[in-house]
């Protein structure tokens, strides 16, 4: 898959590594998305990844904040991320 990078939509400064037709933001702009508090410990666990891992994947990013928002996520979610969780870690 072609890789490109594209300003973030928000702030028009930071670059963002794309793959495809996505909405370009950066770490820096979902930040203030990605705090909060996991009382379930399978979850903080889970989430409980190197900073750098958040700031290379929108993917990662999506999910935290999708849990954040939603508290839950399906059995699909959580087995994809663990997935990328693991191919980053080997990177």
């Amino acid at each position: 898959m072609a890789m490109f990078k594209q300003k973030c939509a928000i702030c028009k400064k930071n670059f963002v590594l794309m793959s495809g037709h996505g909405f370009p933001i950066c770490y820096d702009c979902q930040k203030s998305e990605l705090q909060g508090a996991i009382k379930d410990p399978e979850m903080k666990k889970m989430f409980d990844i190197p900073e750098d891992f958040y700031r290379q994947s929108y993917f990662l990013r999506s999910i935290k904040i999708n849990y954040l928002k939603f508290g839950n996520l399906t059995e699909k979610q959580i087995e994809v991320f663990k997935k990328v969780v693991k191919e980053m870690k080997r990177a």
